[in-house]
């Protein structure tokens, strides 16, 4: 939007916005210097956190007077950084705000009063600038039009705290590429910048970092520059390590993370070379502690966010920087590339395309081969979501013996270990082939899976539960297996619903028994086992709903009215009493249960 409007478009325009803002712009114009001074103030207050107000003033002109006012020679001192802070004002608003203050050419104005020796009016002009040059519609290039605007602004950085905050976060926000960066670098942009680091204020240290991570970013003269700066005494790449400790804000470790990873790419800091020695945390003395804690950063940075994950995987060639950290020599940056990838992994999106296209599975098989149990607690977690169904990795990780590798985890004698590998062999059991399921129950062998059916670890029984589910789902897999195991998997179903086990672990135990009864030939173990089925009915009248509900998925699987024997099946059911217990279950408050209890009868009724 132009500042200068044709008179139609004004005044139709015009006819919308209220007599108070045209007050406002009416008082600029005053001739007592007085009034116009109260009445910037004034207007400065009508326009905080008022976008209606600050685009109504716009129209009405306000910005080219304010302008004026501001670079009048006779204006006070006063006037003109108040002034400056109602343009700053203005431009916090909308980008059509932004727009209309560059048409009416805002940034030579803001850029002159910079030549003042008033420090207040200096901020006030500084932080209009800075609020101008972070919006995405202002040109970068207009910084760099007048060759004596850098200079002058690596001259102010030793003003105040203001002053370099300000200009600090216009130069990473208008330093966009290999030009930009020379130009701030010839003007001596690392030396003005480095000591800013150390600053008591953090805005001015984070904005003093922003600088630093734009300056290095694929520029190799720059990162040869940084790595033998000292401030205080301190290295810069030893500054931005001590960044990157967990208790710093993570912006702050992020950018740094960025510094340093630039400078590497430059091969400035040469990550396998001993002899180069950082500080994090005090005790961190070798380079490889770098990637480590920069693992560990991007592992806490993607652990709930499906934004960063992104981000940090299309970040070039990062992938392979993390996968190439499973096979480093020290144990410390192996865990925090498996961390770092587990965290990645947790992306449905990404399992499906990058973990495939950089083949993550291939090192992580190896991991898992020898590796201490830090390590492969977190990587075979990291194995659970590569096995998941829609996961491309699946069906080469199966192939490169995974089940045997698993089938060794459940025996160990950790039991996080013990849970992954169940939780794993329960991902690579759900909807998969006959053969696969057969490999599982023949490597984990009955004696193994009836001891992790009685392990004392909840975690274990439950994954152990979901596997025997997974196991026997699909008619023909569950008659198969049924017929091979059929007697011990009943003996272990009846000792787990007789014995003192939470709701959640017999709500599953009854979930097997409800595939087992969708079995064609399977669901005959069932109906000659008197007592597992007294131990449906029990359930069907238990106080939990949940126990009800998985009971009654028992109980309509064995009478379904299409199957062959269910007449018999039925018959036997009413002597027990199942028709009766139907009955009342049709008229339970819980609406699932009441519908579940009248489709069963059905049953007996068609």
């Amino acid at each position: 939007m132009a500042c200068l409007l044709e008179t139609p478009i004004r005044m139709s325009v015009l006819s919308e916005v209220t007599a108070s803002s045209r007050h406002y712009v009416d008082r600029l114009f005053d001739p007592d210097p007085q009034k116009v001074l109260q009445g910037v103030i004034d207007m400065k207050n009508a326009v905080i956190g008022n976008n209606k107000q600050k685009a109504n003033l716009i129209v009405l002109g306000a910005v080219p007077r304010l302008l004026y006012l501001l670079q009048q020679e006779t204006s006070s001192t006063e006037l003109k950084t108040e002034c400056a802070v109602v343009l700053g004002s203005l431009a916090m608003g909308t980008e059509n705000n932004v727009k209309s203050l560059l048409d009416c050419h805002i940034i030579p104005a803001l850029l002159q009063g910079l030549l003042s020796p008033d420090l207040k009016f200096i901020e006030a002009c500084l932080r209009c600038l800075r609020t101008i040059f972070t919006s995405p519609v202002t040109p970068e290039e207009l910084l760099y039009t007048d060759a004596t605007v850098i200079p002058h602004l690596m001259a102010l950085l030793s003003r105040s705290r203001y002053t370099q905050e300000y200009i600090c976060q216009i130069f990473s926000h208008c330093c966009k590429g290999p030009d930009h960066q020379t130009i701030l670098f010839n003007h001596g942009a690392v030396q003005n910048i480095a000591h800013l680091l150390t600053s008591p204020s953090y805005k001015v240290r984070m904005q003093a970092l922003k600088c630093f991570s734009v300056l290095a970013f694929e520029n190799p003269q720059v990162s040869m520059t940084l790595v033998n700066v000292l401030v205080d005494g301190e290295l810069l790449p030893q500054i931005f390590v001590k960044m990157l400790q967990r208790d710093k804000p993570i912006e702050m470790q992020l950018t740094s993370a960025k510094c340093l990873t630039y400078m590497c790419r430059a091969g400035a800091i040469r990550t396998d070379d001993s002899c180069i020695v950082l500080k994090l945390d005090h005790d961190l003395k070798h380079a490889h502690e770098l990637r480590q804690a920069a693992f560990k950063l991007y592992a806490s940075l993607g652990a709930n966010d499906e934004d960063i994950r992104k981000k940090i995987i299309e970040t070039e060639t990062m992938m392979d920087r993390i996968v190439t950290g499973l096979s480093e020599s020290s144990v410390k940056v192996r865990l925090a590339a498996v961390r770092c990838l587990h965290s990645l992994s947790r992306s449905v999106q990404q399992l499906r395309t990058s973990f495939q296209d950089h083949a993550v599975w291939k090192p992580l098989m190896k991991v898992l081969q020898n590796a201490p149990d830090e390590i492969l607690v977190v990587a075979s977690s990291m194995l659970c979501n590569l096995l998941l169904e829609f996961s491309p990795s699946k069906e080469p990780i199966l192939e490169s013996g995974a089940v045997e590798l698993l089938c060794g985890l459940t025996q160990s004698e950790n039991p996080a270990l013990r849970v992954n590998g169940i939780w794993a062999l329960m991902n690579m059991a759900f909807q998969a082939e006959q053969k696969i399921k057969a490999d599982i129950l023949r490597s984990l062998s009955t004696e193994q899976l009836f001891r992790l059916l009685s392990d004392s670890d909840m975690n274990v029984l439950m994954k152990t539960l979901g596997l025997l589910r997974n196991l026997l789902s699909t008619r023909p897999h569950i008659d198969k297996i049924m017929s091979t195991h059929g007697k011990q998997i009943m003996q272990a179903v009846t000792l787990i619903l007789e014995g003192e086990h939470s709701i959640e672990v017999k709500e599953q135990t009854l979930c097997i028994l409800a595939n087992i009864a969708d079995g064609t030939t399977a669901k005959e173990l069932i109906m000659t086992n008197d007592d597992i089925l007294q131990k449906i009915k029990y359930y069907m009248g238990h106080s939990h709903v949940k126990l009800q509900l998985a009971a009654m998925f028992c109980i309509s699987n064995l009478i379904w009215n299409e199957e062959e024997g269910s007449q018999e099946r039925q018959d036997k059911l009413r002597d027990m009493g199942i028709v009766d217990i139907l009955h009342k279950l049709s008229q339970s408050a819980d609406s699932n249960l009441c519908d579940k209890a009248k489709t069963a009868l059905q049953q007996y009724l068609a």
